[in-house]
């Protein structure tokens, strides 16, 4: 499994996870106008060189190294809100058993400015061992790496409830209320950017729950029930939820510091040394750790390359990695490269039978 930016090969990929992670995910619209602009602007977002980030949006997939077969993707988008609005509800509980304080929506865009991390998507037949992670947490090194490109502040919209017919509890709540229009139709348009009607429809202030009924309520800040292991990881790495849902289906916001992020943290920069393949390598972390997963990254931008092995050997007291020839190449690396690694803790595919597997390997994510 390789990371690398996308390209304008993959548009047709890009269209099948479209079509498969259905409404809701509306990072991802099947509309093969709308994919290719975005994938035309992650193009273009690699070749900058920003000193601040702007509106930028870096769009990576998961590639299979035997086929070449796109397995999924992931992205940070720069500068939220910058091409268009970012607006969320943010949710004012009132306390129980009190009537002048009731619970109510209200509308605001208090995440504008903040950098994201979106679309992040594990195709259904390719739920693998440590592909989700490695879809989650090389987005972070990548960040680690060009930190000037990013904000202070990541966000992570996740995916609200909604059950196998793409109907959302929270949207058939508030559906009266803005235009009667279906579900599909307005993760569709918000989506595409497509969001003046919207705009008008939605309530503009703030909106007492009471008039949505309990169904709505009930899955107010909550997550599909397959982007539960996504909001996992992203709480592991220190992501917090503080009250702000999505407009459409409720799911909930998280966000951390860039800088406190337990990957970021926990990663390390360092000098490649380049063997030859039929060198023994034990990847040795720390004391007591050995054959340890390493989430390995180059340094470049256009050329970004990542994936996760067993087979490079982290010598601290140098800062030195050492990576076979054959992995090398696939990486794009040389002696004396930049790099960056993260030691991965063994997951429960590991620990489990296989049959738990896809919990954690959830296609949908965020």
């Amino acid at each position: 499994m390789i990371i690398r930016p996308i390209q304008h090969q993959d548009l047709e990929a890009l269209r099948a996870i479209a079509r498969e992670s259905g409404p809701g995910f509306t990072s991802l619209v099947d509309d093969p106008d709308f994919l290719r602009r975005k994938i035309a602007l992650s193009i273009d977002s690699f070749a900058r060189s920003p000193r601040t980030p702007d509106d930028e949006h870096y769009l990576f997939v998961l590639v299979d190294e035997n086929s070449g077969r796109v397995m999924g993707t992931t992205a940070i988008e720069a500068r939220a809100g910058q091409d268009r609005p970012l607006f969320h509800f943010r949710h004012s509980a009132g306390a129980p058993g009190t009537a002048d304080e009731p619970d109510q929506l209200i509308r605001c865009n208090h995440y504008t400015g903040c950098s994201e991390i979106c679309s992040l998507y594990l195709r259904p037949g390719d739920r693998r061992p440590q592909a989700g992670k490695l879809l989650s947490k090389v987005r972070f090194l990548f960040m680690a790496q060009h930190p000037q490109r990013f904000e202070d502040t990541v966000i992570a919209e996740m995916r609200g409830v909604s059950d196998e017919h793409g109907q959302s509890p929270f949207w058939n709540g508030l559906r009266a209320q803005a235009g009667n229009l279906d579900f599909a139709t307005v993760t569709r348009l918000a989506g595409t950017g497509d969001t003046r009607l919207l705009d008008k429809l939605l309530p503009g202030g703030s909106l007492c729950t009471a008039s949505i009924g309990e169904q709505a309520r009930r899955v107010i800040g909550e997550v599909h029930e397959r982007t539960r292991p996504a909001l996992k990881m992203l709480t592991d790495e220190g992501f917090r939820y503080t009250g702000y849902v999505d407009l459409f289906d409720a799911g909930p916001t998280v966000e951390s510091p860039l800088a406190g992020i337990a990957s970021i943290q926990g990663s390390e920069a360092c000098r490649v040394q380049v063997v030859d393949d039929n060198v023994p390598a034990i990847t040795r972390n720390r004391p007591g750790h050995l054959n340890q997963a390493l989430l390995l990254t180059n340094g470049g931008v256009r050329d970004f390359r990542a994936t996760i092995t067993h087979g490079a050997t982290w010598l601290p007291h140098h800062r030195l990695l050492s990576v076979p020839r054959s992995l090398a190449g696939k990486l794009m690396l040389e002696t004396g490269s930049v790099a960056r690694c993260l030691a991965l803790a063994p997951t429960a595919d590991q620990k489990q039978p296989r049959s738990h597997s896809p919990l954690l390997e959830a296609r949908y994510a965020h």
